[in-house]
């Protein structure tokens, strides 16, 4: 039996993570549950899987969870201290690790340093501290398996071939819903136009992300990691239908990639239980109904969020920190209908270009980038209130 912490187990991958665990009993048992302000669904989770115990962010929300849970067994924690208590937790095999954003990176390192494996969703992890953390994986000696549709499909199609005669990794890209929207479309995107995704249910935050393509972006920053792939060999291809989850080509020509159903549930199972595969209750994929697979070019114009990840990881240092901290905040303003959506790219140019890039070689280096970003961002953001853009 596998023993979990699931970290953000209230957002989309930690709900699915634990459907599966609920649709395997015998092998797995939650150990820890962390969640962020959603403490209904919360309460749902800790009656129905009986956590050790359980992280909320601040401690008013700690309180009122007790409170909730009455003479519960299980413990109540609270901030940082306590996501890297579930994660340390002396009880627990395996981190999922589902928080969005930058928030996630302590608890997950932290899984890491523990000797913890970790099924890794949160890809801004890799993005701001990337060689920090694969040395601490390396160091540990535990095992990094990726939940992100595109790294497991790489992660597979790798298996039984030799690094070496890797040419370059694909990365599919549904390309969200305004793949086809002109720059002048793009002027009148509302918040509710860009959580429509066609083929993915996400958070809110990722689905921004996949709307101006940053998520990819991200995501390219993360396969360089995990893969120990060059930037430059990494590309992104258009796949409006998201079946081929991506592609590895090899020096003799041959393209080995993996396909599905849009579904997460299959990256994840495969990260809890790798090498093994769980039998899943999902739909298969009916290839003779496809009829055909489509693929096209980024259009770097009406997307330049993709363009500014590359750069930011070919610079390196606290630099993707930076971009990813620039990132969140002018999302979260898009959300709340203070900014336009061609003013997220525009908001991370500024911020990145007011940075002085500096070496990412310790924690400390890069929270202090990240706290700096955040502020600039702010400022950046309320400079441009109010702005209409042409």
């Amino acid at each position: 039996m596998k023993r979990l912490a699931v970290l953000g187990s209230t957002g989309s991958i930690g709900v699915s993570t634990l459907e599966i665990v609920a649709e395997h009993p015998g092998q797995f048992q939650v150990v820890a549950l962390t969640a962020g302000r959603n403490l209904a669904l919360l309460e749902e989770q800790i009656a129905r899987f009986r956590p050790d115990v359980v992280a909320v962010p601040d401690p008013e929300n700690a309180q009122r969870l007790q409170e909730r849970i009455g003479a519960c067994a299980t413990r109540v924690l609270y901030g940082t201290d306590g996501l890297i208590a579930c994660v340390t937790d002396s009880h627990v095999d395996m981190v999922v690790s589902a928080i969005v954003g930058a928030a996630g990176l302590e608890p997950t390192l932290a899984a890491i340093e523990a000797g913890k494996d970790v099924a890794l969703a949160n890809k801004e992890t890799l993005v701001i501290a990337g060689e920090l953390v694969m040395a601490a994986v390396a160091k540990s000696g535990c095992q990094l398996f990726p939940v992100d549709s595109e790294h497991s499909a790489i992660f597979q199609s790798l298996e039984g071939h030799r690094k070496e005669d890797v040419r370059r990794l694909i990365l599919t890209a549904s390309g969200g819903p305004f793949r086809n929207w002109s720059l002048d479309d793009l002027q009148e995107v509302t918040p509710q136009d860009a959580l429509a995704h066609p083929n993915w249910t996400m958070g809110r935050k990722i689905t921004i992300d996949s709307a101006t393509m940053m998520n990819k972006g991200l995501e390219v920053i993360e396969a360089h990691w995990l893969f120990d792939v060059p930037v430059d060999d990494i590309a992104v291809h258009i796949h409006p239908e998201s079946i081929i989850h991506s592609m590895v080509e090899y020096i003799d020509g041959a393209l080995i990639a993996q396909l599905g159903i849009p579904d997460m549930k299959t990256p994840i199972a495969y990260a809890l239980t790798y090498p093994e595969r769980l039998t899943l209750d999902l739909p298969a994929l009916d290839l003779c109904r496809l009829s055909q697979l489509n693929f096209a070019v980024p259009d770097s114009q009406c997307f330049p969020c993709l363009g500014l990840a590359y750069d930011a990881i070919r610079r390196g240092g606290t630099t993707p920190a930076v971009l990813n901290a620039a990132n969140e905040l002018a999302v979260e303003a898009f959300l709340q209908e203070k900014i336009g959506f061609l003013d997220i790219p525009r908001i991370i140019a500024k911020v990145v270009a007011k940075h002085t890039n500096t070496v990412a070689s310790s924690l400390e280096q890069i929270l202090t980038a990240d706290s700096w970003a955040r502020q600039t961002a702010h400022d950046v953001i309320h400079e441009i209130e109010g702005v209409s853009y042409t």
